[in-house]
């Protein structure tokens, strides 16, 4: 009777503590990824660059017309990729393994990435031409110090 008690405390305490485990990882998660938000457009350094109301409603409007844009192609594009994953996966469940096809289905998704990347850019550069160019200048200067506290982050994660 011991042997099943005991069996049963520990059947019973497993889940708990690998639950706490993943609730513990999923917080860290969380901040990470809410401090990469938070500063991935610029925003949290928007707010250091003493911008003009004007300027204020420019980017704000730049942004929801980007977030609306965005929105729209979302499905679209998961479509697009479920169907290039798929073709992915089929050719790597064939018995003979088709290098050009595998290929020429890679780098259709490379270039779509591309033309994510550059349309994202364009946004970026419309969004920073709105700045003066000492607005501009501060600007970098903080992506900077950004990037080095980033930096600094990894490197002390790294000895842990």
């Amino acid at each position: 009777m011991k042997i099943f008690n005991k069996t049963l405390v520990i059947a019973m305490a497993l889940p708990l503590v690998l639950g706490s485990m993943s609730a513990f990882a999923g917080q860290d998660n969380q901040q990470h990824n809410g401090g990469m938000n938070k500063g991935h457009h610029g925003g949290k350094i928007f707010s250091q660059l003493d911008l003009t109301a004007t300027q204020k409603q420019e980017i704000k409007t730049l942004r929801q017309a980007n977030r609306s844009e965005h929105k729209a192609q979302r499905v679209d594009n998961y479509k697009v990729m479920q169907v290039e994953r798929q073709q992915l996966e089929k050719l790597v469940l064939a018995s003979n393994f088709d290098e050009s096809a595998v290929r020429a289905v890679a780098e259709k998704m490379s270039q779509q990435q591309v033309e994510r990347r550059v349309k994202m850019l364009e946004q970026r550069h419309e969004m920073l031409n709105i700045l003066t160019p000492e607005q501009k200048q501060k600007y970098a200067e903080l992506k900077q110090q950004q990037s080095e506290k980033h930096l600094m982050r990894l490197e002390a994660k790294k000895y842990h």
